[in-house]
């Protein structure tokens, strides 16, 4: 187990009749420039500690965990703890210029938050411009100790880390599309583990997973990809899905994992087949006109045993609009609403949310066309503040966000038919929506045809939703809650909105602070498809916001 400059320290406190112990796990991360060759090219990219992917965290349920994070490269970064809950530690979750402002050149910052009631695979990446591309890395929680997992004890655990790949400077990528107003260009290829494997016009070695015949494997698999949603498969082998997004589901068995940007997969693998070695690939899903990198990462499962040089078993990829695929995966989805793990859907709601999402074009004089590409929840096309919202709403500074987010679209329209003749202009504005502590909040979010109907998938941070319905067109308001899932629905912090269609997602507002909800496709986020939550503080200090860190960086 790896623990790149990681220290524990273990703290006893007394607490009649019983020893409690709470373990502080402690990480050094340096932001550094990293030479790194793929695709028969060398390039310099930003990396935590030289590693690409980055150093994983281990921790356990109810750990605190204590990063340092020093920034030794000329870009502003932060670092987002994806999926971690962040109970009333917001100051710690990394979004530039949501909670915090950025690491400057030689700055640092301690992030500091406890894993409070999680267990699983979660990620963690850069939260500014388009830097995870490069800086991203597993989180493993494991259950505290003399905790079982609820399905089959495995063998041994591997981590899968799924990303993308550019020959050229990434960050250059975004530079020239934000200046062009053009979509940026996508991607030269995928990677699993760091290794893109061959790709016409360049061999290389791929990633291998070593196995032994008889012996389970817990895969923890990761969608760091920066804008493509991808399936996961592995010649000849079935797989058990038993977690998602650290929440444990009912297990299942499929032959093809679909998973998001933001998503994890924990899956059960058994190597019970003939030894040999076979094919792993990943491959993009885009069931829509949108440009994709459709190049596919190949890797191999390799059994203990097997000859040098023995040919590979081989597998066929889902088709690249493979829709059904995807549906029949998030369909088999569910919490394993056990008496220990129990799934605690809030059956009404405070606050009932409907928001549109899609694409526009707005007005910009110095674009090459006059105009560029932009995104919306609502019509509304997120701006970017220069001060931090979090530090806005703790010290009440007026001027930075207005809390006056349209709960419902501004106008009424067939969002999922024909809209040719629609206008792309959208508005702009760094508003946000406020919530009452503890209060039940749904959203429906629906997808729009504006320009062209694309799957999104969705990320909130600070809690993790439950998604109690989906389908295709527009969202029924009186129908479609009747076939609502309200007893075991899937538990998860980022979920894909189909292609032309919606999701309905519950969750209770139990966290003080300001939270982002944003589309995961980095290429949606930087165009404003993007808004924020805030949740005001309870009764007491325990239902309330902290004073920020004396180290937390300023604008």
């Amino acid at each position: 187990m790896e623990y790149y400059q990681a220290r524990t320290m273990l703290l006893v406190i007394f607490i009649f009749p019983a020893l409690v112990e709470c373990k502080v796990r402690l990480y050094n991360f340096r932001v550094v420039l990293t030479n790194t060759t793929k695709l028969c090219s060398t390039k310099s990219i930003p990396t935590i500690n030289g590693k690409f992917p980055g150093p994983t965290i281990y921790a356990r349920e109810g750990d605190n965990v204590n990063i340092r994070l020093t920034n030794q490269v000329q870009h502003n970064v932060t670092v987002h703890w994806h999926g971690v809950r962040q109970l009333r530690t917001g100051w710690a979750d990394g979004p530039a210029y949501i909670t915090q402002c950025p690491i400057l050149p030689g700055q640092s910052y301690l992030y500091n938050f406890t894993l409070t009631g999680q267990r699983g695979t979660l990620l963690w990446h850069a939260h500014i411009s388009w830097l995870r591309a490069t800086i991203h890395g597993a989180i493993v929680i494991f259950p505290k100790k003399g905790v079982p997992y609820p399905f089959p004890k495995p063998d041994k655990e591997k981590i899968i880390t799924l990303s993308e790949w550019w020959k050229a400077d990434v960050e250059a990528v975004i530079n020239q599309a934000t200046m062009t107003g053009l979509p940026p260009n996508i991607s030269d290829a995928h990677t699993v583990n760091g290794q893109t494997g061959a790709v016409p016009g360049c061999t290389s070695p791929g990633f291998t997973l070593h196995v032994e015949s008889g012996k389970t494997y817990l895969l923890r698999i990761i969608n760091a990809a920066l804008n493509d949603e991808l399936f996961f498969k592995i010649a000849g082998h079935n797989i058990t899905v038993v977690e998602v997004d650290a929440t444990y589901t009912k297990p299942f068995s499929t032959d093809t994992i679909f998973i998001g940007p933001g998503q994890t997969t924990n899956a059960l693998l058994t190597a019970d087949k003939s030894i040999g070695k076979y094919l792993i690939a990943v491959s993009p899903f885009m069931d829509t006109v949108v440009a994709v990198d459709n190049v596919t990462a190949i890797a191999f499962l390799r059994y203990k045993g097997t000859l040098a040089f023995s040919p590979p078993v081989l597998t066929t990829t889902p088709a690249i609009n493979a829709t059904p695929a995807t549906s029949t995966f998030m369909d088999k989805l569910r919490s394993l609403n056990s008496k220990k793990y129990p799934a605690n859907v809030p059956l009404t709601v405070d606050h009932d949310l409907y928001f549109t999402i899609g694409v526009g074009i707005d007005p910009c004089a110095t674009c090459i066309n006059g105009s560029k590409a932009v995104a919306d929840i609502n019509n509304v096309s997120f701006i970017m503040p220069t001060t931090a919202l979090l530090q806005a709403h703790y010290y009440n500074i007026s001027g930075v966000f207005t809390d006056d987010f349209p709960a419902k679209p501004p106008i009424t329209f067939n969002y999922t038919g024909n809209n040719t003749a629609m206008n792309l202009k959208t508005t702009n504005g760094t508003r946000a929506y406020r919530l009452a502590f503890n209060s039940a909040v749904q959203v429906v979010l629906q997808g729009t045809t504006i320009i062209a109907p694309e799957s999104h998938p969705f990320h909130l941070h600070g809690f993790n939703f439950f998604v109690v319905g989906k389908g295709l067109g527009n969202f029924d308001p009186d129908n479609d809650p009747k076939k609502f899932n309200l007893v075991d629905p899937v538990e998860r912090n980022t979920v894909s909105v189909p292609t032309a269609g919606w999701i309905a997602i519950r969750f209770k507002a139990d966290n003080p602070g300001v939270w982002f909800l944003h589309c995961h496709l980095e290429v949606h986020t930087t165009w404003g498809l993007k808004m924020a939550f805030v949740v005001d503080n309870g009764k007491g200090p325990n239902e309330s916001i902290p004073p920020p860190p004396s180290d937390l960086p300023s604008c």
